[in-house]
């Protein structure tokens, strides 16, 4: 059986109202080295910036660091519950071709979990699975 994807989601999601900058998101992923930041309004997820929109969406754009983050955030973000298996977060990244995955509970982040989450749960031997258990490379 399937365990709960709250087993393996990391439960202290990075979070920034879409007012905030660029700059801020891109100071976040770096001093807390995630590759992600959850864009909250009124406590509920509003949307996900990740490291590849702040390169996509705002330095090939040429968009200033001072621009609000709310500006290239994915707001069509596909969430899943904590109550959702392992295998029901793999079959939502398969389809939709996502490296990570908000868990809400009632419209709320309470955690977000990643390939490498589910690797290093299901199989840490794996390549993927020992990279991703593996000690930040500052």
């Amino acid at each position: 059986m399937a365990k709960s994807i709250k087993d393996a989601m990391s439960t202290t999601p990075t979070s920034l109202p879409a007012s905030s900058t660029v700059a801020d998101a891109a100071q976040q992923m770096r001093d807390l080295d995630i590759g992600d930041v959850l864009i909250v309004e009124g406590g509920r997820l509003a949307g996900i910036v990740t490291d590849r929109d702040l390169v996509v969406r705002a330095l090939a754009e040429g968009r200033d660091m001072m621009s609000k983050v709310g500006d290239i955030v994915s707001s069509e973000v596909v969430c899943i519950t904590p109550s959702d298996t392992a295998d029901d977060a793999i079959r939502v990244m398969r389809e939709r071709a996502l490296r990570r995955v908000p868990v809400v509970e009632d419209g709320r982040p309470i955690g977000i979990v990643s390939l490498g989450d589910l690797a290093g749960e299901r199989d840490p031997r794996s390549v993927l699975g020992e990279i991703s258990t593996a000690p930040p490379n500052h």
